[in-house]
C-alpha cells in the first residue's frame, strides 16, 4: 500500500477523520495478507479500527480497504515498493466501514507461511477514543499544539528542567525506549529509532513483537511482563538486543521498572548498549584463529597472498590488494628514510567487495613512487594508517593511476603494511574502506600486521621451499642416468616422478649397469625421506652400487656390502646430528638384477623392495619369487639371490613402492590395474611405461616413482664361441689360430692382431697361475668383442709395471693398453679374466 503524501500547506489529518485529543493505544489492529493481495486474516483489533467483521472482509481483496482516492493502483505501487523487502511502513489512508477516511500509520512484515509461499503480516496500533467517537490510531507523539512533549518552553533563555529531560531522552547514545503497562511502545529515542529503522510515530503503540517480530523480541517482552509484576530489573542473555537490529555488534540489554512517587510499577524501560569494543576484540581475535588455519595452506606464494587478502576481506576492509617485490631484501634495519628510486613490485593478489567497481586484477606490475605511503612503510619497517585527505596518500594517487584505482570507489580510509619475515622484506598489503564508514583504528592495524605477517611467513616459507625443491630436483636430475648406456642386452625405458606433495623430491633412484660378458645389472632403489639430503644419500648409494658392480659381485654379495656401507654410513652422520634413524639412509630399499643374454638367465636379489614383475612373450604376467630380504641398514640378516630363465622376448618392470601407494585404491586393485598395463601389447617401451603410469595414477603422487621396464634379448650360439683348452703351455699356439679362425668366420680380421696378443696373455696366465680346467670364449656383441678365459683358481691377477730386468710382467700391462677394459669375474669355483675392445664400424 502507497504511503500517501502531504500537500504543501495541509497539515497533518486535514481531510481526515481526526482521532481529536491524544489518545492511549489499547489493542493492536492485525491483519494478514498473501502474496495474491487478499486478506487471510483479520483481528477484533482490526474491526475496532475500520469496523468490518471477519466475514464481511476475509477473502476480499485488501485494496477495498484503500479510502476513496487511493485506488487499486495505489496498492499495486505499494507492492512494487515492498518486494524484495521483509518490512514496510508507512501512512495510509484508509476506509471505514461507515465509509469515514482514516489516515493510519501501518507496519507490514514479511514472513513464512505454514505452507509453501510467504505472507504480511500488517499492524496498527489502536487507541481508545473519547465517548462518542469510533476508535482510531494513535495521533503521532504530538500535543494538540502539535509539539513534541517539553517542547513548549520558551524559545529563548534557558531550557526548563522537562526540555532538558526530553533532550537526554532523545539524544542518549543508546538505545531507549519506553512502553507502559499494557507494554506497549510510548516513547522511543533516536538511537532506538536507528536501530531498528523505523520513527517514533510508526512504533508507537505497538508491542515490541508487533513492531520487530522475533524470538528476541518474545523474550524481551516476557521479562518486561515480570518487571510489570514487580521481579525488579531484568536482562537479556549477552549479546541479544533489539530485535532487527542484527547481530553484527554484541548488546548489553536492560529492562528496568518506572515507578511512581508511590512506588508502583507504572512502566517498563528497555536500555541497550551495543558492546562494540568488547565485541570487535572478539572478532579480531577469532579472525586471527581463523587465520592460522587458513593462511599458508599450501606452497605457493601466489596462493598464500591470495589468502590474506580473502579472509581480510569484508571482515577487515572492504578492499585489500598484495604486492610482493620480486627479488626479497635481506639484511639490514629498517631506515626512516623512504628509498630513493621507485619500487617495482607484481600484485599477488586482491579482493573488494566493491563487484561494479573492482580494484586492478592479480599479475600485473606495481611501481611505487620513492616518497609513497608503500615506499616510506617499506622503508620503515612497520605499517601506517592513512585518511582520505592525508597529503602523502594525495600525492600518491595523483601520481600513480593504479594507486588511484587502488583508492578510488569512496574510500576513506586506508592501511599500508609491509610484508616481512626472518629479516626479508618480502612486498606490501593494503587496506582500504570505503563501504564501513568508521575508519580504521590502531587495533585495525595491529590486526592487519598480524595477518600480515602470518602471510610472510608463509610465502618466505613457499618461496624457500621452491628453491630448496628446485636445488634438490636439479641435484636429483644430475645424479640419475643421463642417458642410458648402450648395450645389446636388453631393450630399457625408464620414468621418474617426483612426489607432488609438498614434501618434495625424495631418493627413488634407477641406473643401467654394462657388465662384463654382455651382461647388464639393473638397479632400483628408494631412500627413506625426502629433500636434499635423501638425494645426497641417493647419490652416495648408487656411486656405491656402480663400484660394487664393476667388481662383478653376484646380487646377494652385492647387497651385503651395500648393507655394510649404509652401516658405516649412519654411524658416521649419527655422531655429527644424532639423527641415527634415518642416517645414511637407513631403511634403504634395493633391488638388483644381473641379466645375460648368453644364457637367457636373469639373477635377482631385494632388500625389502617390492618385487619385479615379469611378462612373458605370450603376455603371462607374474611377480618374480625373490626371496625379501631386509632393507638396507638393519645388518647382520642375509641377502639370497633367485635366478630364473627369461625366454627372449620377456619383459621385466622394476619400480619404487610410490607406483603402488595409491590414495584412491587398494594394493589389490593397484596390482590388477599394473598387471593389465603390462599385459597389453606395445610398439615401444615407453608406451608400456606411460600405460603404467596413466592407468596407476590419478593424481600427482605422494611419493617418488622410479620405474625401469627392460625387454630381454639373446646372443644366439652364432655370436659366442667357447673351447676347452689342455693344461698345457703348448696349447697357448692353437688358442690363438681358433681365436683368429673365428674372426675370420665373423668378418673381424681387422681385430686379429689385438685379439691373437690378448688371447696369447689370458691363457698363459691361466695356465701358469691357475688350475685346470681351461675354457677360452669369445663374444661378438655388435660393435663389442670380449675374451674371456675361464680356470678353477681363485687368484686373480694383478697388473704391475716390470722393472727393466725382469723377464715378465708385461703381459697385463699390454692387455690393459690395448683393450677397452678388462677384470675379474669371479664364480663358486674359479674365476674368469676378460678383456673387451672395440670394433671398428663397417
Amino acid at each position: 500500500m502507497e504511503r500517501l503524501p502531504t500537500h504543501p500547506g495541509e497539515r497533518p489529518h486535514e481531510s481526515d477523520a481526526s482521532p481529536g485529543p491524544a489518545r492511549t493505544a489499547t489493542a493492536t489492529a492485525t491483519a494478514t495478507v498473501d502474496a495474491r493481495g487478499i486478506v487471510t486474516g483479520w483481528s477484533e483489533g482490526a474491526r475496532q479500527l475500520l469496523g468490518y467483521l471477519p466475514s464481511e472482509i476475509l477473502g476480499q481483496p485488501a485494496a477495498r480497504l484503500l479510502a476513496a482516492g487511493a485506488g487499486v493502483g495505489v496498492g499495486a505501487a505499494a507492492l512494487r515498493d515492498a518486494a524484495g523487502q521483509e518490512r514496510w511502513s508507512g501512512t495510509v489512508a484508509l476506509r471505514h466501514r461507515d465509509g469515514r477516511r482514516l489516515r493510519q500509520e501501518l507496519l507490514a512484515h514479511r514472513r513464512t507461511k505454514d505452507g509453501p509461499g510467504t505472507e504480511w503480516l500488517v499492524v496498527s496500533a489502536v487507541s481508545a477514543a473519547p465517548e462518542g467517537q469510533a476508535p482510531a490510531g494513535t495521533p503521532g507523539g504530538k500535543t494538540p499544539e502539535g509539539t513534541t512533549p517539553g517542547a513548549q518552553a520558551a524559545g529563548g533563555g534557558m531550557p526548563g528542567s522537562g526540555q532538558l529531560g526530553e533532550w537526554v531522552f532523545r539524544q542518549a547514545p543508546c538505545v531507549l525506549a519506553v512502553f507502559d503497562a499494557d507494554l506497549r511502545l510510548v516513547r522511543a529515542n533516536a538511537g532506538m529509532e536507528q536501530a531498528l529503522s523505523l520513527t517514533e510515530d510508526q512504533m508507537r503503540g505497538l508491542r515490541l513483537p508487533e513492531i520487530a517480530p522475533h524470538p528476541v523480541s518474545d523474550e524481551a517482552e516476557a521479562k518486561m511482563r515480570r518487571v510489570l509484576e514487580g521481579a525488579g530489573p531484568q536482562h537479556l542473555r549477552p549479546g541479544a538486543g533489539p530485535a532487527g537490529t542484527g547481530a553484527e555488534h554484541g548488546w548489553s540489554t536492560s529492562l528496568v521498572p518506572l515507578k511512581d512517587p508511590a512506588g508502583r510499577v507504572r512502566a517498563v524501560c528497555l536500555a541497550a548498549h551495543p558492546r562494540r569494543q568488547e565485541h570487535l576484540a572478539r572478532q579480531r581475535m577469532l579472525l586471527l584463529s581463523e587465520a592460522s588455519a587458513r593462511i599458508g595452506t599450501t606452497a605457493d606464494s601466489g596462493r598464500t597472498a591470495q589468502e590474506l587478502a580473502d579472509i581480510a576481506v569484508p571482515r577487515l576492509a572492504d578492499v585489500a590488494a598484495v604486492d610482493l617485490l620480486d627479488a626479497p631484501r635481506h639484511g639490514g634495519e629498517p631506515s626512516p628514510a623512504a628509498p630513493a628510486r621507485p619500487l617495482s613490485m607484481t600484485r599477488a593478489a586482491v579482493r573488494s567487495v566493491l563487484e561494479d567497481r573492482p580494484a586492478p586484477a592479480a599479475g600485473g606490475k606495481a611501481l611505487y613512487p620513492a616518497l609513497s605511503p608503500v615506499a616510506r612503510c617499506l622503508a620503515q619497517g612497520h605499517g601506517a594508517l592513512y585518511d582520505a585527505t592525508d597529503p602523502d596518500l594525495v600525492r600518491w594517487a595523483r601520481q600513480d593511476p593504479g594507486a588511484a584505482r587502488l583508492l578510488g570507489n569512496g574510500t576513506h580510509s586506508v592501511m599500508v603494511v609491509p610484508m616481512r619475515a626472518h629479516g626479508a622484506t618480502l612486498g606490501v598489503a593494503l587496506f582500504g574502506r570505503s563501504r564501513r564508514p568508521e575508519p580504521f583504528e590502531a587495533d585495525d592495524l595491529w590486526l592487519a600486521e598480524e595477518l600480515t605477517a602470518k602471510a610472510a611467513v608463509g610465502i618466505h616459507t613457499a618461496r624457500r621451499d621452491s628453491r630448496e625443491h628446485t636445488s634438490t630436483m636439479t641435484l636429483q636430475r644430475s645424479l640419475l642416468p643421463q642417458t642410458l648406456p648402450d648395450q645389446g642386452a636388453l631393450d630399457i625405458a625408464t620414468r621418474y616422478l617426483p612426489a607432488g606433495t609438498r614434501a618434495g623430491v625424495g631418493g627413488d633412484w634407477f641406473d643401467v649397469i654394462p657388465l662384463s660378458g654382455a651382461r647388464v645389472a639393473l638397479v632400483v632403489g628408494d631412500v627413506v625421506g625426502h629433500g636434499i639430503r635423501a638425494s645426497a644419500t641417493m647419490g652416495r648409494l648408487r656411486t656405491a652400487v656402480r663400484t660394487l658392480a664393476d667388481v662383478d659381485l653376484p646380487p646377494d654379495e652385492l647387497l651385503t656390502h651395500l648393507d655394510d656401507l649404509v652401516l658405516h654410513l649412519s654411524a658416521d652422520e649419527a655422531g655429527t646430528d644424532g639423527a641415527a634413524e634415518s642416517a645414511g639412509g637407513i631403511g634403504t630399499t634395493c633391488l638388483y638384477a644381473v641379466y645375460d643374454p648368453v644364457s637367457r638367465r636373469c639373477a635377482f636379489a631385494r632388500a625389502g623392495h617390492p618385487p619385479p614383475a615379469a611378462v612373458t612373450p605370450d603376455g603371462a604376467v607374474r611377480f618374480l619369487d625373490v626371496p625379501a630380504g631386509p632393507p638396507l641398514g638393519l645388518g647382520g640378516l642375509p641377502f639370497e639371490t633367485f635366478e630364473t630363465d627369461l625366454p627372449e622376448g620377456s619383459l621385466l618392470a622394476l619400480y619404487t613402492d610410490g607406483l603402488l601407494a595409491a590414495r584412491d585404491h587398494d594394493i589389490d586393485e593397484a596390482l590388477d590395474k599394473m598387471f593389465a598395463a603390462l599385459a597389453r601389447p606395445a610398439r615401444t617401451l615407453d608406451t608400456v611405461c606411460d600405460r603404467v603410469l596413466t592407468a596407476m595414477l590419478t593424481h600427482r603422487p605422494d611419493d617418488d616413482i622410479a620405474l625401469l621396464v627392460a625387454r630381454t634379448r639373446a646372443l644366439h650360439a652364432d655370436r659366442v664361441a667357447a673351447w676347452d683348452l689342455a693344461f698345457d703351455p703348448a696349447i697357448v699356439a692353437r688358442a690363438r689360430r681358433h681365436a683368429t679362425d673365428q674372426l675370420t668366420a665373423w668378418g673381424l680380421d681387422d681385430a686379429a692382431f689385438i685379439t691373437e696378443l690378448t688371447v696369447s696373455e689370458l691363457v698363459t696366465n691361466a695356465i701358469r697361475y691357475g688350475r685346470p680346467p681351461i675354457q677360452l670364449r669369445l663374444i661378438h656383441e655388435e660393435s663389442t668383442l670380449t675374451c674371456e678365459v675361464f680356470d678353477s683358481s681363485s687368484t686373480a691377477p694383478h697388473m704391475r709395471r716390470a722393472r727393466t730386468f725382469d723377464e715378465g710382467g708385461r703381459g697385463l700391462l699390454l692387455v690393459g693398453q690395448l683393450a677397452r677394459r678388462w677384470g675379474t669375474r669371479h664364480a663358486l669355483t674359479g674365476k674368469t679374466v676378460w678383456a673387451e675392445q672395440s670394433l671398428s664400424p663397417g
